[in-house]
């Protein structure tokens, strides 16, 4: 199936939401919508013939929660399921293609939550086999917010089926998923991966996504598709109701195919006449084609840095090599050190940061695996893999989240054949060194020659040149002093050849010289000068930091010299603060997530401070701090959830100390958390409870699939003064409604707040809740109102 083919003359469309034509069946809340390709296989059929006649060329199996871990309680099997489903959209759409709906698991994943990477692979990778097997004709994976998440369904669609991939995510208002991934993060990693399409579905009506349309269209030189909602939710007459109609929707649906996606369909509260009305629309018009150049990035899952656009320092602290620290620390599995080598270089300026852990007495795939996890959920910049092992490598980059760099591949056959199949399955960056197996040439014609095998073998494995990364190599100004600047006369040779970037390890060249940092700087600003891209070095040394900064200001990057002026500014003030950082108190080490730090500190001030002392100066000023930055787009959900976690820890030590004591446990108040009836989705939940019981407050945490006695039931059972009700699916909005009027009937001084993504502000006040927390965040805030505290 050529995506890019039928895009030539006409759109292509999908259907509507399932969701919403079920309800109207009589789904009741608790039911399993995928249970009907059983039960009810005659309404299922009929729904998707009612959007064959409206107008769509691809159907939708029935299939959006069709994993084990939501079909958990139910009494139909996975494969038997996804079977029926797809058998039944076959029987309706005749010869019309079949698209197998695979959604979100329905748990968080490390590190935010406890579902590893490879148990979400294993759960959408038996979704993927059985649908294959069944006679879909695409892989659709819809409605997903965690970047990793979508990662674990494209590799295990990529890897064990030979279908087209569709990948959609969800984004908020602020233009970010829920865990922190932009537009442009999610283009690249997901080109990256090798899907056919990509975009965005559900989240919010058309307009409220044409920011975030613009972005995606921006970047994407692939196929784009949208499924957004229809508008916003209202309840009228006791009924969700979503606010636009289906000719408005299909108008503004027009105005987004003039911006050049070419792939529609609806998300909640469309129905077969929002499709027709879409059909109509496009009836007469022709898809524009994506004409966007690739970029050279490397990707975090919440930052995208591109090379070239200006000068990129990659940091190479994080290598043992000459580091007797760090190889102690790696020796004795002290993850705190390398965090806060990776915090000094984010600080001091590096923009992405070399990851070397190769010593021969650890074991580095476990080594590396633990150390990028705790890395990304501190850090957000983008992180290189290095490392001389291709296993490691490998391991390394699969479980990465985001799109990394390999630091890499020389032009021996050897290193090539192991490498390059890496880069292309996932879709990474690589630095390309400038040896073969003659060794290290000292012209820089022959240096030119090893880059031009590199590259052209590369593009043999599908690679382009823009994920290619030219790093010359230089040899040591004291054995080899008239072949130094072979190296800086090489830079243009190949950048004037071939669309790749360039990188260099400049302080090789003053080894074993005195005052290397002469020389280095030296180096490195007539490397800047060749058009050298993305030094790697030692951001925490001022004369280099100094070299760059300098040159961004002559090379007029650095535009009107704000970041220059600014820095240089703030200067004094910013020595003095990293002079106090250097021993850091627990306010600190929390807002950088250092979990080992935060126990040993927490012990050596409850020797001299009083436990709720330390508990109000530090553990919830500190939580004052990150949320502050996670409002303002600082840090995003990794980061607070980190940061939360190391408060637990503090917490136990205090309470352990206390309960020595004979003294009260620490507590605000006490809150009722539940997920409504009918809805198995408790990522949300799971994230305002961390935060909350991080800030004190004692959590009931009912879990999720909640029936509206029970939740009432507790409520007057523990008094509590404030409920915290969840839903992510439209289908149990209702139950949500039902909920807070028994609690206000039975329970009236008890205030009620509600969150999940099928709400808004102005809808959780037409069902009648009292508070709104859009995030984690807001509902601790909600907390801190109704507790005053």
């Amino acid at each position: 199936m050529e995506i890019r083919k039928l895009l030539k003359n006409n759109f292509l469309i999908f259907d509507g939401a399932m969701g919403t034509m079920l309800q109207r069946k009589g789904l009741k809340a608790g039911q399993l919508p995928e249970e009907y390709n059983i039960q009810c296989p005659e309404i299922i059929r009929d729904i998707h013939r009612k959007y064959l006649e409206a107008g769509s060329d691809i159907i939708t199996t029935n299939t959006f929660g069709a994993n084990r871990l939501k079909l958990r309680d139910s009494s139909y099997s996975v494969e038997t399921i996804i079977e029926n489903a797809v058998m039944i959209a076959k029987e309706a759409g005749g010869e019309k293609k079949v698209a197998l709906d695979i959604g979100p698991i329905g748990q968080m994943m490390e590190p935010i939550g406890t579902l590893s990477f490879d148990e979400a692979y294993d759960i959408f990778k038996e979704q993927v086999i059985v649908g294959t097997r069944a006679g879909a004709d695409i892989i659709l994976i819809e409605t997903i917010s965690d970047l990793y998440e979508a990662k674990a369904a494209i590799l295990a669609a990529k890897e064990n089926s030979h279908l087209p991939v569709f990948c959609t995510m969800t984004f908020q208002e602020n233009m970010r998923t829920l865990t922190g991934t932009d537009a442009i993060t999610m283009v690249q990693v997901l080109e990256g991966l090798g899907v056919d399409v990509l975009g965005v579905n559900c989240s919010l009506g058309p307009k409220q996504l044409y920011p975030i349309i613009d972005k995606i269209l921006k970047f994407a030189t692939i196929p784009v598709m949208i499924q957004p909602n229809a508008g916003l939710p209202k309840i009228i007459n006791d009924e969700t109701i979503y606010d636009l109609t289906s000719e408005e929707f299909s108008q503004e649906i027009k105005y987004i195919a003039d911006k050049g996606v070419g792939i529609f369909g609806g998300c909640c509260g469309t129905d077969p006449n929002f499709i027709k009305a879409v059909k109509e629309k496009l009836e007469n018009l022709r898809p524009k084609e994506l004409k966007n150049k690739r970029l050279t990035t490397a990707c975090s899952s919440t930052k995208t840095v591109i090379l070239g656009e200006n000068v990129k320092v990659i940091g190479e602290r994080i290598n043992p090599t000459g580091k007797k620290k760090l190889k102690e620390a790696l020796k004795s599995t002290n993850i705190d050190y390398i965090i806060s080598e990776a915090i000094k270089q984010k600080e001091t300026g590096s923009d992405i940061l070399d990851i070397n852990l190769g010593l021969p007495e650890i074991d580095e795939i476990g080594m590396m695996t633990k150390v990028i996890k705790e890395l990304q959920s501190i850090i957000d910049l983008p992180l290189q893999i290095d490392s001389m092992k291709s296993d490691v490598i490998e391991k390394a980059v699969r479980i990465y989240n985001g799109k990394p760099i390999i630091n890499s591949v020389n032009g021996k056959r050897e290193s090539m054949e192991k490498i390059f199949p890496i880069v292309k399955k996932y879709g990474t960056c690589v630095i390309g060194l400038t040896l073969d197996d003659a060794g290290l040439p000292k012209t820089a014609e022959k240096r030119l020659e090893i880059a031009t095998n590199i590259i052209e073998t590369a593009k043999n494995y599908g690679i382009p040149e823009e994920n290619i990364i030219i790093d010359c190599l230089v040899l040591t100004a004291s054995a080899a002093q008239e072949a130094v600047m072979e190296t800086l006369k090489a830079i243009p040779m190949i950048k004037s050849r071939y669309n790749v970037k360039t990188a260099l390890g400049a302080s090789n060249v003053s080894f074993g010289l005195p005052e290397r940092k002469i020389i280095n700087a030296t180096y490195l600003a007539l490397a800047l000068g060749c058009g050298l891209d993305a030094p790697i070095t030692d951001s925490t040394s001022p004369v280099l930091m100094d070299t760059i900064r300098a040159f961004k200001v002559i090379s007029n990057q650095d535009k009107e010299c704000r970041e220059y002026i600014d820095f240089y500014n703030r200067g004094a003030k910013e020595d003095k603060i990293k002079k106090e950082k250097i021993e850091k108190d627990l306010k600190q080490i929390v807002i950088d997530g250092m979990k080992d730090e935060a126990k040993t500190k927490t012990k050596e001030l409850l020797e001299i401070t009083d436990p709720m002392k330390i508990v109000d100066d530090y553990l919830i000023s500190a939580l004052d701090v990150v949320g502050e930055n996670y409002d303002n787009g600082d840090i995003f959900l990794p980061q607070l959830i980190r940061s939360a976690e190391t408060v637990k820890i503090a917490f136990e030590v205090i309470k352990e100390r206390m309960i020595e004591e004979g003294k009260d446990k620490i507590s605000k108040g006490k809150i009722i958390l539940a997920t409504v009836k009918g809805d198995i989705h408790d990522i949300g939940k799971n994230i305002v409870k961390i935060l909350l019981e991080n800030y004190g407050f004692d959590v009931i945490d009912l879990g999720k699939d909640v029936d509206i006695h029970e939740i009432v039931e507790r409520a007057q059972r523990e008094d509590v003064k404030l409920v915290g009700l969840s839903a992510l699916m439209t289908t149990t909005v209702r139950a949500m409604e039902e909920t807070i009027i028994e609690l206000k009937k039975q329970k009236p001084k008890c205030s009620i707040m509600v969150g999940g993504a099928v709400l808004n502000k102005e809808y959780s006040k037409m069902i009648g809740a009292h508070y709104y927390g859009k995030d984690a965040r807001e509902s601790v805030n909600i907390a801190r109102k109704v507790f005053g505290v």
